[in-house]
């Protein structure tokens, strides 16, 4: 459990997800905490999207979207990938009621619009909206809906090489770290004998 920034970010539930999300009081937030719940996405790259990565010109929500290499983490030798994911149907729902702003390039825009809003920015209102669902304690962190996204794939017995995939990992080893696996799963493995 993540305790004052050490230790893995808890994985959330889908009635905790929904708990957190009904306490994000703007709808810029809550489709970036719903990005990060249906894409796995890290939210330094989502607080950099553009509009034209998830929206067609004519406004309409695209299919696939892109998180392009340029604000993807880098690898320890300076390279990213670009990494597109299909658009889960429920996400689909959230971005055609969203109304984003026909004015700036940016997805999350800062208050001026000319630059998109901060990482620390979007942490905050995510830890306000934990705190008041309840869940302080848990040691949910951004990384959290990664975390639970991998672990939920992993758990509906997606194979590990196509959620390398879908995550823009390069190898099991840094996959690995994410699938959390409990108790129950590995007595039931033993039981399976």
């Amino acid at each position: 459990m993540k305790n004052s920034r050490n230790g893995q970010a808890a994985i959330l539930t889908d009635a905790e997800y929904s708990k957190i999300r009904r306490n994000i009081k703007t709808a810029k937030y809550k489709l970036l905490l719903d990005l990060a719940w249906y894409t796995g996405e890290r939210w330094g790259a989502l607080v950099q999207m553009q509009v034209n990565d998830v929206y067609h010109p004519d406004g309409t929500p695209r299919t696939m979207i892109t998180f392009r290499a340029a604000i993807r983490k880098k690898r320890p030798d300076g390279s990213s990938d670009t990494r597109q994911t299909p658009t889960h149907p429920n996400l689909l729902e959230a971005l055609r009621s969203y109304k984003f702003d026909k004015n700036s390039v940016w997805l999350f825009p800062c208050r001026g619009g000319d630059d998109h809003i901060c990482w620390r920015n979007a942490y905050e209102i995510l830890m306000a909206a934990v705190d008041r669902a309840g869940l302080a304690a848990k040691g949910i962190s951004t990384h959290s809906t990664r975390r639970s996204f991998i672990t939920k794939l992993h758990n509906q017995g997606v194979a590990t090489a196509t959620i390398k995939k879908i995550t823009g990992h390069r190898d099991y080893k840094a996959l690995d770290r994410y699938i959390d696996i409990n108790a129950d799963e590995v007595k039931g493995a033993i039981f399976a004998l």
